[in-house]
């Protein structure tokens, strides 16, 4: 009876710890928001954008005291900047655990397999070129190119060994990547013009046109999270093995193929309206699983919380350091990502 009795109160204490922590992410995640709204060169007060968002309810009418020009703002500029930010930090994150779980790879991240280089190549294909893929956008092609490199990628991988490796897929998506970098280079030596607007897109921005952007990726950010979350017990009895998790009646390949495929599709798509932003998906599972622990359960959730925040304020620092000029936001999470990810480095090897 003692011994149940002592099990009882440490999983008692541990829901508390974890619904705590989550209350935390939440908090931190709303005043990220907050900044993000409120941080720029129109000044926008708490309670103006407070009474602002409040008559925008049903059956709630309230003066804000906003002026038409400040209410633009909020409600064109800053607010879909924001959504957009914690959409794409989000996504990244969670695909990153995902990534991370399902590669057993302390360092993979939702660009392991291309994705990044093939959007790269569509972006580029798109701006300098033109031709059909001129015509069909920037986004799109981006969201092609990031597709169609991580489909070769894993059909190479599955010509060479099947699809039962990791290291098979993983290596597979570095010679992809390679190959899609060597045609991005030749496209732009032969159409070096437009140079200054392929490498503004590929350092990462959130400038938004209202709401568009927002909606387009809504639905895929949505699909992505959702089936990443339902596979999270699955992802820790996959930490112990391809050999073990077969065993226990897991499909190691099936499970990878399916979490590969779903974490590209949301990565792909938040991609093609931001640009290229990396370590967002190694800094914030790594930073997440040092507070609590391997386990996905909570890992994912708070990842896709952590994530949101961690990109909207880097947006804030990234208008704001150089203001009235704006550092391209993949530039302020490389400065935020590069010694973290020496520490991930770091941490692997005394680990081994």
């Amino acid at each position: 009876m003692k011994v149940i009795g002592r099990s009882q109160v440490v999983r008692e204490r541990n829901i508390g710890r974890q619904t705590l922590i989550i209350v935390g992410a939440v908090a931190v995640l709303i005043v990220a928001l907050g900044a993000g709204i409120l941080v720029g060169p129109v000044n926008l007060t708490v309670r103006g954008v407070t009474l602002e968002l409040l008559n925008a309810l049903p059956f709630v009418d309230v003066d804000s005291g906003l002026t038409a020009r400040q209410q633009v703002i909020l409600w064109d500029i800053r607010m879909p900047r924001v959504a957009l930010g914690a959409l794409v930090g989000a996504t990244l994150a969670i695909a990153g655990a995902a990534y991370q779980g399902v590669f057993r790879n302390p360092l993979a991240d939702p660009y392991l397999l291309g994705v990044s280089s093939g959007a790269g190549l569509g972006a580029t294909l798109a701006i300098a070129v033109g031709g059909v893929m001129g015509m069909v956008g920037v986004p799109v092609a981006a969201f092609l190119g990031g597709l169609a490199a991580v489909a070769a990628a894993y059909a190479l991988g599955q010509t060479v060994g099947g699809a039962r490796s990791e290291v098979v897929i993983i290596l597979a998506g570095v010679a992809v990547a390679a190959f899609a970098n060597a045609a991005q280079t030749f496209f732009l030596q032969l159409h070096d013009d437009s140079l200054r607007q392929v490498y503004s897109w590929l350092l990462g921005r959130l400038s938004t046109d209202g709401w568009s952007d927002v909606v387009s990726v809504l639905p895929y950010v949505v699909i992505c999270a959702v089936v990443i979350v339902l596979y999270r017990r699955t992802l820790d009895v996959m930490a112990v093995g391809d050999v073990e998790a077969a065993s226990l009646g897991i499909q190691p390949a099936r499970v990878r193929l399916i979490l590969v495929a779903i974490a590209t599709l949301g990565t792909a798509a938040v991609v093609s309206v931001s640009g290229l932003i990396g370590f967002v998906g190694i800094v914030v599972p790594h930073a997440v699983r040092i507070i609590v622990g391997p386990g996905h359960r909570l890992l994912l959730p708070l990842s896709l919380l952590v994530g949101a925040s961690f990109l909207v304020v880097a947006d804030v620092v990234a208008r704001t350091v150089m203001a009235p000029a704006e550092l391209p936001i993949g530039v302020v999470t490389a400065a935020i990502g590069a010694p973290f990810f020496l520490l991930v480095l770091r941490r692997s090897r005394a680990s081994t």
